[in-house]
């Protein structure tokens, strides 16, 4: 058994938990209408929900109280406890997100089992399943196999899967709400309000479309520039670290691995070289467009389109193209 721990948050579903279905339902095969569960946690449930009942699965699990309205680690980590010992899977799965990487090393601990952080693939071979998981930001790939008792307990990077290639019914699959009874003793943590600026972040992970820039805007002046062409894109403005070092654009828009990990349908490169680091954050994107002059630039060995030219020469032209629309 596979049980697939979703996210959400305020009634709203994350993606990702759509990458970690398509991931769970690779390593269950042809058994996946049978042999994996869904569990969301939080209050007021009903409808993220009813959208992940669409899902090829068994059944969606829900761990629905007021205690779990405001994320702790703590109380997810009693809940999915008491999930995990009334489904007793194999195997745990979870999208590698800000949240998961809280909660589930202290998971793992409390039930003294196995965990894998950050896969990108999944492989099966004369039984043995086994995870990749990039090492050395990106440098080197392990493949991976726990060893111990189950459940072990696996995340993946977001983006690894396709949240649109997972499996859904033509039916709705049973939602079954799960009975939790907190020590709310034990949650030691009480969140405060949101920070005001808050509803100026920007979570990239979640962005269809991302126009991102580089060290090629050369000057902090030019970045209305690229953000015209995300306005006309629909698409979310974002950077590689040096630009976001340089204090051009806060540090929430910096895509790489010191920074955010995105799997947009469209991810647009600007002036980017392609330093591993950045690579290992926007490598998951479905179609990636690279413009710079350096025709050896590495961005150009994983893009899907490239243009060698002057952005200041071609952005415009999109833009105008754009507007045309």
């Amino acid at each position: 058994m596979i049980l697939i721990v979703a996210e959400q948050r305020a009634g709203k579903l994350n993606r990702a938990s759509w990458e970690a279905i398509a991931a769970a339902q690779q390593m269950a095969g042809q058994a996946a209408a049978t042999n994996t569960k869904v569990v969301l946690i939080g209050s007021a449930l009903s409808s993220a929900a009813a959208e992940l009942a669409q899902a090829i699965v068994a059944e969606v699990l829900t761990v629905d109280h007021p205690l779990l309205e405001a994320y702790t680690a703590e109380g997810f980590v009693q809940a999915i406890t008491a999930v995990v010992e009334r489904v007793s899977p194999e195997w745990v799965v979870m999208p590698h997100t800000y949240q998961t990487r809280d909660f589930a090393p202290k998971l793992a601990a409390r039930l003294q089992r196995a965990l894998l952080t950050d896969c990108v693939a999944v492989n099966r071979e004369n039984g043995t399943v086994s995870f990749l998981r990039p090492m050395f930001q990106g440098k080197l790939a392990a493949q991976v196999v726990p060893e111990g008792e189950t459940p072990h307990f696996v995340t993946f990077q977001i983006g690894a899967f396709r949240g649109d290639a997972a499996a859904r019914g033509a039916t709705a699959v049973p939602i079954v709400p799960v009975g939790f009874s907190p020590d709310a003793s034990a949650i030691r943590v009480k969140p405060e309000a949101p920070f005001q600026e808050a509803r100026q972040s920007v979570d990239l992970s979640q962005a269809e479309r991302i126009v991102a820039i580089g060290r090629g805007i050369k000057g902090q002046e030019h970045i209305e520039l690229a953000r015209k062409l995300a306005a006309a894109l629909s698409a979310e403005l974002a950077a590689s670290r040096p630009i976001c070092d340089a204090g051009w654009l806060p540090m929430e828009r910096q895509v790489g691995s010191s920074g955010q990990t995105v799997a947009p349908k469209l991810y647009l490169a600007l002036g980017i070289s392609g330093a591993i680091q950045h690579l290992v954050g926007m490598k998951g994107a479905r179609t990636i467009v690279a413009v710079n002059k350096d025709p050896d630039a590495p961005i150009f060995e994983v893009a899907d389109y490239g243009i060698v030219g002057d952005l200041f020469d071609i952005v415009p032209a999109l833009i105008a193209e754009l507007e045309k629309q």
